[in-house]
């Protein structure tokens, strides 16, 4: 049976949501022979507006590029976080910038794992780099795809002039992320949050 992964990066304008789920896609198309489909929508400004992007990966052909109800959720901003947690599946997965995203209603049963990418970044000196650490922990995390995969698509996907620091913010997203597994291989606890509710 085909094996198909429907994932949603979300953010507002500014952070690389859109650059963050390319690394993704073409990592998994092209450097694991995989296919997938990437789609994405703004709001009304493309500079602090909202943001999302929609992954579909599959070990087939693609036959429909959106997605209904996502295996992983990956959420850089409160607004985003609110927005689309209700439509994330049952027992899926949740990411998070932790420094960004204000906990409340997940459901009983999600992983969810959180990232302080913005500190992670800033230590590194540009905090611009946020989204490439959150695919390094998106990496550890997730295992969807090889982390090999993933740093060939960041040092593809990037300027020349930029590719040293972003393959930096991507290592260290996923030594993050390798620690956080380790510690809670299930994700952080939410019993005893309320039940996601529409927004």
């Amino acid at each position: 049976m085909p094996k198909l992964t429907e994932i949603r990066v979300a953010g507002f304008g500014g952070q690389g949501v859109i650059l963050s789920a390319m690394v993704i896609v073409r990592a998994y198309s092209i450097y694991e022979g995989g296919f997938a489909t990437l789609t994405q929508s703004f709001g009304t400004e493309a500079r602090g507006g909202a943001c999302t992007a929609q992954i579909v990966a599959s070990t087939e052909p693609v036959l429909y590029p959106y997605i209904a109800r996502p295996d992983i959720l990956m959420v850089m901003f409160q607004e985003a976080f609110t927005r689309f947690l209700p439509e994330l599946k049952d027992g899926g997965m949740l990411i998070v910038e932790e420094n960004l995203v204000r906990i409340s209603g997940v459901k009983s049963g999600t992983r969810l794992f959180s990232c302080p990418a913005t500190r992670i970044a800033e230590e590194l000196g540009n905090r611009m780099v946020l989204n490439i650490v959150m695919v390094g922990f998106f990496a550890a995390v997730a295992g969807l795809v090889k982390p090999e995969s993933l740093r060939q698509s960041v040092a593809t996907s990037v300027p020349a002039h930029y590719k040293e620091i972003n393959l930096t913010a991507f290592e260290k997203g996923y030594e993050y992320g390798l620690a956080k597994l380790q510690a809670m291989p299930n994700g952080e606890p939410v019993e005893g949050m309320l039940a996601a509710t529409a927004s």
